[in-house]
């Protein structure tokens, strides 16, 4: 269980359900408390529906565009090492973030759980990269899948309740709290990050000999 183990770590660390709730108290500021508790509810079913996808079709996906293994995980393991120097730094990832114009129409909107919390905050492209990576390395394993899947839910619930806990959450640990656990989490996945590109250029050398 050392690949679920893994996935758990990386999609815990990708997802970081803690950047969620400042986002989530801004979002939501003079809202009801009915209000918050659908949003955070809505955004994890959809996201839910959007892991699982990608879990199940994932793989076929790769193979219908004709991407091995070994080159998505050097491009995944790229793609988290920028994502990791975002957080050791604690700014704004682009990966992660949106436009000016997109956060115009969030303003003048009142359904805020498929944009931007279930996508791309929630299940951003690192997110799926993690997914798709880590479900085509399945197989046939029932064991493996199953143990993934609960992992994923895992992580999906701990989104839910920091989203749902936002508000006392943020008069404990303030911005700067979330901001020194998201340094902490980007060292973890910048390593992780670079394990992957080592792991995909051995897997690539391998192929070619």
């Amino acid at each position: 269980m050392e690949s679920v183990l893994k996935f758990f770590v990386l999609f815990l660390v990708v997802v970081e359900p803690l950047s969620l709730v400042p986002i989530f108290a801004v979002l939501s500021v003079g809202q009801d408390e009915a209000y918050r508790r659908r949003m955070a509810a809505r955004a994890v079913f959809i996201s839910s529906c959007i892991c699982l996808l990608f879990a199940i079709a994932g793989a076929q996906l790769l193979k219908m565009l004709g991407i091995g293994l070994p080159a998505f995980r050097i491009g995944s393991g790229i793609l988290l090492f920028l994502i990791a120097l975002d957080m050791v730094f604690a700014r704004a990832s682009p990966i992660r973030t949106t436009t000016s114009k997109e956060q115009d129409e969030v303003r003048h909107r009142q359904d805020i759980s498929v944009f931007p919390l279930a996508f791309p905050l929630i299940t951003g492209p690192g997110a799926l990269a993690t997914i798709l990576l880590a479900f085509g390395e399945v197989g046939h394993s029932w064991e493996v899948f199953s143990g993934l899947i609960a992992a994923m839910v895992v992580v999906l619930f701990l989104a839910w309740l920091a989203m749902r806990l936002s508000a006392p959450m943020m008069r404990v640990m303030g911005v700067t709290g979330t901001n020194v656990i998201s340094r902490l989490f980007g060292v973890i996945l910048a390593a992780l990050g670079v394990q992957y590109v080592i792991d995909g250029v051995m897997g690539a050398m391998v192929l070619v000999s």
